[in-house]
């Protein structure tokens, strides 16, 4: 039986506009997959429920784990020094990392700051401030390595941030928006304001700009797509059918109703979303459409290359997302442009130019009204802590 054209376009649609063990270690217990359950996005659920936790780091992880991040990779990792039960050791789980279109582990890093901006965030909301210390043990060289990535102390008396009620509606949308309805220049200010200091916000609904920026995101979407080892990259990390996903709900999740299904049929397989495949053309049908139903775009940038302004940009993308969402917007990661491969080099100093500034470009987003889009798959918690 002929799978419908509806459904690999569904699945196609699953692939990142960017492998895990099926067990994990938690406080010295293991954790399998068939005690995370059936349902990946069960942990959207969990975060609010784990106010009734005893322990106020658990409280703020629990919401932690729900940070974008780049492929849905989740690299964190964390530890709970016994000694200093006020504190959270976050470090990155190595072999999470996206080694050929993220070579210098610098989206990584972006996401590791979404994750530290959405811990403060939630602690803040329970009655504690954070103490961040990025990298205390110093920053590693060309990739990351087993130093942490940041110490969260906790302080009692902090202030809430409103942004933190927008924390579990938080998305990224990658579906086309409507292109009726423009962005006003209200929301750039409004996003803008979100920053930290020394993070250069950029924003457009021009016309003639956005065309450029949505030109030089389609020709950079395509050199990832046609790149055989970087396209394998993110073909190797989908997980195909509910079954797949609920036992390893990290990476590109392509499942749902119809889909599962046609995946239990033989259908819809990783092989089908290779080159000359089926799900590759209609991958490609699928993503310029979506692309071209953009009326904005945003970007960050910092004035240097660091590992502590990745980590900061990290945090300031997880801001403008949630107050995104408050406005009512969706936003889509759109940074292919910006990767490190060799491949990508020409797209990556168009982009420097246009978005950077003289500083250093590290995100871009789609920005409009799209649909409402189910929460993303997510280890939960228990799952990502490690023995100090």
């Amino acid at each position: 039986m002929t799978l419908p054209r509806r459904l690999f376009l569904q699945a196609a649609g699953a692939l990142p506009a960017a492998g895990l063990a099926l067990t994990s270690t938690a406080l010295g217990q293991t954790v399998t997959s068939a005690a995370l359950g059936d349902d990946p996005t069960a942990p959207w659920a969990a975060a609010p429920a784990a106010a009734q936790h005893p322990d106020s780091r658990i409280r703020a992880l629990a919401w932690a784990v729900l940070a974008p991040n780049p492929h849905n990779r989740q690299p964190w990792i964390v530890e709970l020094p016994a000694a200093a039960p006020d504190t959270v050791v976050l470090c990155c789980e190595l072999d999470r990392r996206l080694p050929v279109t993220d070579p210098f582990d610098r989206q990584i890093t972006i996401g590791l700051g979404c994750f530290a901006e959405l811990f403060r965030l939630a602690a803040a909301a329970d009655g504690f401030a954070t103490e961040v210390t990025p990298f205390p043990e110093g920053e590693p060289g060309v990739r990351l390595d087993a130093r942490p990535i940041a110490r969260l102390r906790l302080v009692r008396g902090g202030v809430a941030d409103p942004l933190f009620a927008h924390a579990a509606a938080r998305r990224s949308v990658k579906r086309p928006f409507d292109m009726a309805r423009p962005v006003p220049i209200e929301s750039f200010r409004a996003l803008a304001a979100v920053a930290g200091p020394g993070m250069r916000f950029g924003g457009t609904a021009e016309p003639s700009r956005v065309a450029a920026i949505r030109d030089l995101a389609w020709r950079a979407w395509q050199i990832e797509a046609t790149t055989p080892a970087a396209h394998l990259e993110s073909v190797n990390l989908m997980r195909v059918g509910r079954e797949a996903v609920a036992a390893q709900p990290d990476g590109i999740s392509i499942y749902g109703p119809g889909l599962d299904q046609a995946v239990a049929a033989g259908q819809i397989t990783r092989d089908a979303m290779l080159p000359g495949r089926p799900g590759y053309a209609m991958m490609v049908e699928r993503y310029r459409p979506m692309l071209e139903a953009t009326p904005a775009y945003v970007w960050l940038a910092t004035s240097g290359d660091t590992r502590t302004e990745a980590l900061a940009a990290g945090r300031d993308w997880l801001r403008v997302n949630l107050a995104a969402t408050g406005l009512g917007l969706s936003l889509h990661p759109v940074s292919q442009a910006l990767q490190e491969f060799p491949e990508m080099a020409a797209p990556y100093a168009e982009a420097q130019t246009l978005l950077g500034e003289g500083g250093k470009a590290q995100m871009l987003g789609r920005l409009g009204y799209g649909p409402a889009t189910p929460p993303t798959p997510r280890w939960p918690v228990e799952s990502r802590l490690r023995p100090a």
